[in-house]
């Protein structure tokens, strides 16, 4: 499984009704689940964004699908990144060609 890190922010709508996060982040975990992401973690911040989440997922396609619908809901606008661990870092570096 692939994991993913999505910074949030929240719009005017979501900001409006920012007492429901909690709520509406269990909702999204039952959301994402139906097209085969699982979210790991949620952490409200403090600074440039209003929240990371912590996905997994099979493939791309799978988290585009579960962040658009979460972003169709008008709440949150999110930013997601492709994260890999010591051991998926380390075979990325071992196909690295080498320069001469």
């Amino acid at each position: 499984m692939a994991t993913f890190i999505s910074l949030v922010n929240f719009t005017e709508q979501g900001i409006g009704n920012f007492k429901d996060s909690p709520e509406r982040a269990a909702k999204f975990k039952s959301m994402a689940e139906k097209v085969r992401v699982t979210l790991k973690e949620v952490y409200w911040t403090m600074g440039a964004h209003d929240a990371v989440l912590i996905l997994e997922a099979p493939d791309d396609e799978a988290v585009a699908a579960a962040l658009l619908g979460l972003g169709s809901l008008g709440n949150v606008r999110t930013q997601t990144l492709r994260a890999f661990n010591s051991s998926e870092i380390k075979e990325i570096i071992s196909k690295v060609p080498k320069v001469k």
